[in-house]
């Protein structure tokens, strides 16, 4: 049974950078997109990006194109969600997500994404 523990969270200053890692276990990500989610306190889980099982397809919102990179190590089970020029908006529990099967293409639909992991809380503040 595919398990998934992301880490990489803290607290950054605003205009800082942190990675995420989305480690899986019990399982391979081999066949699966992944995504990362985001929800801040008062308010609805938004995507962020997502990345096909190919690796060759990745989505990610307008709002965040340029700041953050999403990337996938298939030998290490690993994804990753490279985060620059933070900003207190993205202050937020963020959570990495499996959907299996999903290999040519992803989407940012949480309803596609069966397997999810705890999140990692990341605070942008001075």
């Amino acid at each position: 049974q595919l398990h998934l523990v992301e880490s990489g969270g803290g607290l950054v200053q605003p205009g800082g950078s942190l990675t995420l890692s989305c480690a899986a276990s019990g399982s391979t990500l081999d066949y699966s997109a992944v995504g990362w989610f985001r929800q801040a306190p008062g308010k609805d889980r938004e995507g962020v990006s997502c990345i096909s099982g190919s690796g060759k397809a990745i989505v990610t919102v307008d709002s965040m194109k340029g700041r953050f990179i999403i990337s996938r190590d298939d030998a290490r089970n690993t994804v990753y969600l490279q985060m620059n020029s933070l900003e207190p908006e993205d202050t937020a529990i963020y959570y990495c997500a499996a959907a299996r099967g999903l290999f040519e293409l992803c989407d940012l639909s949480s309803g596609r994404y069966k397997t999810w992991g705890q999140g990692t809380q990341v605070t942008v503040s001075s």
